[in-house]
């Protein structure tokens, strides 16, 4: 575990560049880097198929050049490298790529703010949270381009967890705001590089994972070295958005960055169904990890500790308020709207 991702050693998923040379703006093509949050084997989901066809369509005039977890530039330092132009794009949530804002909190799974994946689009598009997003990287330099779901947060670990007192002690890989959220049931928060997680489950380094749901278990191995699956969640759906550098954006025409708000949104759109159906398929039909539960009763400690986060966070700026009110109203909406929208 000493020996961390050595940042540059392959090229991009999509291209052959690297680093040093330079995104070509204003000649025959323009071409940009775009860094996603995800390993390889996701990413062949997550945002593979939306980019190869935006390079289908676009042709002469464009190509994004993918690249993956850690391959250019570490995630934590994801929002520096789009800031300073080093990089044109980012797929990734404000949480993960540590982005200056005040609704970075929000980014990734902030607890229990959405229950389903599509609350994530509707909160964006219908609640207003768009209009925050970007104001929130405008002043900041950077395009806040569109917002989307992944899968539910869960637990998989070494162990069976049965009970809030079995989280005790774990080490475990999570998003920052979530580690600090679950640090209150003994939970320790352990960040390392994407790619490390693995081997660090299985060194010991880490008892479990807290970043996504059982797709992604399966889809990167994670599933072939924890034994055990928490169907609790801490949140319905991840949030995460696509960014791009500001120069780099205002210097697409507008077909181009039409194109670029189309790929964005079938990526939005493939991910719904890819990780709606896998969750329930691989519970069913899996045979990797076993399933455990927390009883109803004793995970409401979760929930209802959930919100006096919410009011925690709400307390440090005006600008987070406003979004925890977004947050209040939409549930509270949903839950008078009923089935199907809430169930109890």
């Amino acid at each position: 575990m000493t020996n961390r991702r050595k940042f540059l050693q392959t090229a991009g998923m999509a291209g052959a560049a690297t680093l040093a040379a330079p995104a070509v703006h204003g000649q025959t093509k323009i071409v940009w880097r775009l860094q996603t949050y995800a390993g390889p084997a996701l990413a062949e989901h997550v945002i593979k198929p939306s980019i190869d066809a935006f390079n289908a369509i676009a042709g002469d005039e464009m190509e994004i050049e993918l690249y993956t977890a850690d391959q250019l530039v570490p995630t934590g330092e994801l929002f520096r490298a789009l800031q300073r132009g080093t990089i044109d794009a980012v797929q990734s949530d404000d949480d993960s790529m540590a982005s200056p804002t005040e609704v970075t909190v929000f980014g990734g799974y902030f607890p229990f703010a959405s229950r389903y994946s599509l609350d994530v689009p509707v909160l964006f598009n219908q609640y207003g949270l768009n209009e925050i997003w970007d104001a929130e990287y405008s002043a900041v330099g950077v395009k806040h381009i569109s917002a989307g779901a992944w899968d539910p947060c869960h637990f998989a670990t070494k162990d069976p967890i049965n009970s809030l007192a079995d989280l005790q002690g774990k080490r475990v890989f999570t998003f920052p705001t979530a580690g600090r959220f679950l640090a209150q049931f003994g939970v320790v928060p352990v960040t390392l590089p994407w790619e490390d997680i693995e081997v660090a489950v299985q060194t010991g380094e880490l008892d479990g994972i807290a970043w996504s749901g059982i797709t992604e278990d399966y889809t990167v191995g994670w599933a072939d070295v924890t034994d055990y699956f928490l169907t609790n969640n801490i949140s319905g759906a991840w949030a995460g958005s696509f960014f791009a550098n500001m120069d780099r954006w205002n210097e697409l025409p507008d077909h181009l960055k039409t194109l670029v708000r189309m790929a964005c949104d079938q990526s939005h759109y493939y991910r719904q169904w890819w990780y709606w159906g896998g969750e329930a398929s691989l519970r069913v039909n899996g045979t990797k990890m076993q399933l455990t539960t927390i009883p109803d009763a004793e995970w409401a400690t979760v929930e209802n500790a959930a919100v006096a986060f919410w009011d925690e966070i709400a307390a440090e700026s005006e600008t987070k308020a406003k979004v925890v009110e977004i947050f209040k109203q939409y549930n509270a909406d949903m839950q008078k709207a009923g089935r199907p929208y809430r169930y109890g």
